[in-house]
């Protein structure tokens, strides 16, 4: 058996890409390709392309097209990094999202992506129908998939109780993640959750510090302004041991955003300060964030991140379309217009930062 438990989890921004589709619901792959390009930055932004995720519309999409997304981030990341470890010593990880309604098409589209030569897996055991007992899918399909291939990749577990199947069982427990974090590729986990929940997870993770690094990634991004901030005075000093101490000094090793679809240097340079604990810093960074959450709560029907997203970097001339999947909530001209307006003054905030911490467009 070919371990993979000193493999070490990619600390920093993992982003979540769109799909990007034309109005038929067709991948448009040369998109595809410019939006990888984009959120990496040329090296200033991400530190992770994660494809097939939720913020990809992984659930909306057939998985032919969760299949080829994944190859195409795949080969993009490749070619990438050969300039980028040339010019920065380093290049960007390629995650693939392998979670499908089914038992079966996951395990095919683990087995595809491990083909495709991406770096990790990532997988939402509990968005699987049919699905009882995630430890076992984990423990035997999963690892006896791994053990017949010749190259055995890192998989990062993901939990969601928005994407869950049972909404009786809407996080994996932690007696589950423990369990699970035994397995020598299974290196961390991506907690979309709140800040008790995720750390419940740190607390699991820390357990098995002695089988290496497990990485917990912060799937609520905007936690991270409130996880690394710094407490000042005697009574937060207490409460800063106390929370440290409760968590295992195993704070999180990466935050996963999608709005870095459309801001990626900004949320490179959020995670930077918030790892520092640049008290200034974060809250220049968190107005602009903020800014942007704001301008996707459209007043006529709630928030539409995705669709808001897509509609960013079609205005920045990144994509072409800003068609979402069936069953995802659109964005219809009143409301498109109205974010327009929005978008377009927190780029205008963000450009007073300067370079190289402003996202660069066509």
């Amino acid at each position: 058996m070919r371990s993979v438990e000193d493999t070490h989890p990619c600390h920093g921004l993992s982003v979540p890409v769109m799909t990007v589709l034309d109005a038929d619901g067709r991948l448009l792959e040369a998109d595809q390709r410019a939006l990888v390009r984009h959120v990496i930055q040329d090296g200033y932004g991400a530190d992770v392309v994660f494809a097939a995720g939720t913020t990809g519309e992984w659930d909306k999409v057939d998985n032919d097209t969760r299949q080829r997304v994944i190859q195409v981030c795949a080969e993009e990341c490749q070619k990438l990094n050969t300039s980028l470890q040339a010019a920065t010593g380093r290049g960007v990880e390629s995650w693939a999202g392998v979670t499908a309604p089914t038992a079966q098409e996951t395990l095919e589209n683990l087995d595809f992506a491990m083909s495709c030569g991406v770096d990790a897996a990532v997988l939402a055991p509990l968005s699987i129908k049919g699905i009882t007992d995630p430890v076992r899918f984990v423990q035997r399909d999963v690892s006896d998939l791994l053990d017949q291939r010749p190259r055995r990749i890192p998989v990062y577990l993901y939990d969601n109780a928005d994407i869950a199947v049972d909404p009786n069982a809407p996080h994996i427990r932690t007696r589950q993640v423990k369990a699970m974090s035994r397995l020598d590729f299974v290196r961390g986990i991506k907690v979309s959750a709140t800040r008790k929940v995720l750390g419940n997870y740190t607390k699991a993770a820390a357990s098995f510090r002695d089988r290496g690094e497990f990485g917990i990634y912060v799937g609520s991004a905007m936690l991270i302004f409130d996880l690394f901030k710094p407490r000042t005075g005697v009574l937060g000093t207490i409460a800063e041991h106390w929370y440290r101490y409760r968590m295992h000094n195993a704070l999180p090793i990466g935050v996963v955003s999608g709005p870095a679809n459309a801001l990626p240097r900004e949320w490179a340079r959020a995670w930077q300060v918030c790892r520092a604990g640049d008290i200034e810093r974060m809250a220049e960074m968190r107005a602009i964030l903020d800014a942007f959450r704001a301008a996707t709560e459209i007043a006529a029907g709630g928030r539409r991140t995705i669709a808001c997203l897509k509609r960013a970097l079609l205005l920045d001339g990144v994509i072409s379309s800003a068609a979402v999947a069936p069953g995802t909530p659109s964005l219809g001209a009143p409301d498109a217009d109205r974010f327009d307006a929005r978008y377009e003054a927190v780029r205008d905030t963000a450009r007073a930062l300067g370079a190289p911490w402003v996202t660069v467009v066509p």
